[in-house]
């Protein structure tokens, strides 16, 4: 980390508090910054204080945090008051993947925030590029894409569009440490960015093995659970097939890849899950069948889950062998 700040002098906006704009919001506030956050619906603001105080209490009785959530909350601002963002230095946007939304959401931003603050989109589906061109300031704009729940996983991608400051997303890069991340930067905008195009095209695949008749929904998740889903954690795709033997993988791709699923069209058991009005465990209605009780206790487990990962993960950081070699941990670190 090259970065020597002092995160409490660092206010840091939020505009959108669903479900990951509130548990970015912890986040930031975890790592001591003062937050501003700002519900862009009415219900927002009835349930982010709740859900809020909810991830740090979790986080206290995890190990965590270091005083009691009571102290982190001081740092929380929650209004409807866009004019509130004014001395925030970074401002992520959390709302819905609608350019017509985001675009408004923008406008309220830029009024209220300095011109060199940084913008930042938490959007997973809208390339940086097209965002960016409805700025005022397109150089300080960026993708910061987390992942559900932003305040216990590690990952985040800072995406840099066509005419993102590079030298800004370094910055962004180096001050994610603090946040507890250990980031990817993208240099060059591409649709769906690192992780969901790695993701998608296992997605694609597992579609086309079902519908194929080849294996079932269960079966599929079986195989990703006890095969990939054992060594991600660890490593990614390149450094497994270091570590596996690269000619085999080499002599597989040859055969394999022209067999692969190329489809560009929605898969009909997906579309079909969605018309009915199926949300997954939202509402008891996806790929698996849930009672309610059910899809209540997959969520609760998901959320006890990633606090036991979180732990998991923390002895196994990205430098783990250049640690090893060192034979010692710097002071206070965490171990991301």
């Amino acid at each position: 980390m090259k970065l020597a700040i002092n995160t409490a002098e660092m206010p840091i906006g939020v505009a959108g508090l669903g479900l990951m704009g509130c548990s970015i919001s912890t986040a930031f506030l975890m790592a001591g910054h003062p937050v501003i956050a700002v519900a862009s619906l009415p219900i927002d603001l009835e349930h982010a204080l709740e859900r809020i105080t909810a991830h740090l209490t979790r986080s206290k009785a995890e190990g965590l945090l270091h005083k009691e959530p009571a102290e982190y909350l001081k740092g929380l601002v929650i209004t409807d008051d866009f004019k509130k963002l004014a001395p925030c230095r970074i401002v992520v946007e959390c709302t819905i993947e609608n350019l017509d939304i985001k675009k408004s959401v923008y406008e309220k931003i830029e009024a209220a925030i300095a011109p060199d603050a940084i913008i930042g989109s938490n959007t997973s589906a809208i390339p940086i590029s097209i965002l960016q061109s409805h700025v005022k300031h397109p150089n300080r704009f960026f993708g910061l894409h987390w992942t559900e729940p932003s305040h216990t996983t590690r990952f985040l991608e800072i995406i840099c569009g066509e005419a993102s400051d590079i030298k800004l997303g370094e910055w962004l890069y180096d001050l994610s440490y603090y946040w507890q991340k250990e980031p990817t930067l993208v240099k060059k905008d591409i649709r769906g960015f690192i992780a969901n195009r790695l993701m998608y095209a296992m997605y694609r695949e597992a579609f086309s093995l079902v519908e194929g008749g080849y294996a079932t929904v269960e079966d599929i998740d079986r195989a990703c659970r006890n095969n990939t889903g054992i060594w991600m954690t660890l490593v990614g795709v390149f450094r497994w097939m270091d570590l596996t033997g690269v000619p085999a993988y080499h002599t597989v791709m040859k055969d394999l890849f022209p067999t692969l699923c190329n489809s560009t069209e929605v898969p009909k058991l997906i579309d079909d899950i969605v018309k009915a009005g199926g949300k997954g465990v939202a509402n008891a209605h996806g790929f698996h069948e849930y009672t309610p009780e059910e899809a209540k206790l997959w969520e609760e487990t998901y959320v006890e889950f990633s606090y036991e990962i979180r732990r998991l993960a923390q002895k196994y950081p990205a430098d783990v062998v250049k640690r090893k070699l060192k034979g010692k941990q710097e002071p206070g670190d965490t171990g991301f």
